[in-house]
């Protein structure tokens, strides 16, 4: 299945802090440019954002104003990639004719809000078929994809590797693979691990020689160049679970290892990596999570 073109290295990342681009997702409320602003607060090099409300249908446009005002912030913190993820409610693998047209629609307005605010990636979960099957679902993903890719956009979409809870699609390395093999611009998708899906889905990483194995597993049917971003959780649930549930690192079923094998690869370094950890109020949370990683990275 494996037949892949060069690409340059994955991300845009700076190299000023220990462990690479390292950040957590941000909330984009009262606009969002106060997203960079959290991010600086938080002692993030990189965040990711949702480009709108995440549980609504709708997409709110941000202004010209807005846009540079975002624009300025970054300049002035240095945070980049700043990427986004879909909308929770997007579906692309729906046998529901009317949930598919509108997780089309939103993706099309997300993308280009994207494009606005110039981020490369988008993170999306590639679906779930709803009890049509997986094949059925890899296709119509695929696409709607490709739909997706039409046009002046330089957007990558990035499949998330899920959990695979209930009938969700891209709990297995082949899945991912199929997707992007079926993409009509190979240089316009990609990657993102998030560790708490992958474990979920069976994939250890708990002691070197798993982590070892994993990552060759990953090479070997995706390849490592495609892969542009991590969702950096924990897991409270165990090993091969299908059930997607975050914990704090270190706290959880994966533990402080396979977070330090991770921030130590070189390989990763300039791949950004993101939090999406519980949240408190302030960002004592994500600066106490940021402060283990940079400390497993050897800081």
């Amino acid at each position: 299945m494996k037949s892949r073109t060069a690409k340059a290295p994955p991300g845009t990342g700076l190299y000023g802090r220990c462990g690479g681009t390292l950040g957590a997702h941000m909330s984009i409320a009262g606009g969002v440019y106060r997203a960079i602003l959290r991010g600086a607060e938080a002692g993030c090099s990189t965040i990711q954002i949702f480009t709108s409300n995440n549980m609504r249908w709708r997409a709110k446009t941000p202004d010209e104003k807005e846009i540079e005002r975002f624009r300025e912030d970054q300049e002035r913190t240095g945070i980049r990639p700043v990427f986004a993820h879909n909308c929770y409610l997007v579906n692309l693998a729906s046998p529901d004719e009317e949930i598919y047209a509108k997780s089309l629609a939103r993706m099309k307005i997300e993308i280009e809000i994207c494009d606005n605010l110039g981020l490369p990636y988008i993170v999306m979960h590639p679906g779930a078929h709803m009890g049509r099957g997986e094949k059925a679902g890899i296709r119509q993903i695929a696409a709607a994809v490709n739909e997706l890719l039409r046009g002046k956009s330089r957007v990558r979409i990035l499949y998330e590797i899920t959990a695979g809870q209930g009938t969700g699609i891209g709990y297995t390395f082949e899945q991912i693979a199929e997707l992007i093999d079926l993409a009509k611009d190979r240089n316009r998708v990609g990657v993102c691990f998030d560790t708490c899906h992958a474990f979920a889905a069976g994939y250890d990483m708990r002691t070197r020689k798993a982590y070892r194995a994993t990552w060759r597993e990953f090479d070997k049917v995706i390849g490592i160049e495609e892969l542009f971003a991590f969702h950096l959780n924990d897991s409270r649930r165990e090993l091969g679970s299908r059930i997607d549930r975050h914990e704090h690192i270190g706290q959880g079923k994966l533990g402080e290892d396979a977070f330090r094998f991770i921030m130590r690869d070189e390989r990763f370094r300039d791949v950004p990596k993101v939090l999406e950890t519980p949240k408190g109020k302030g960002m004592h949370l994500d600066r106490q999570n940021l402060a283990l990683l940079r400390r497993l990275a050897g800081a």
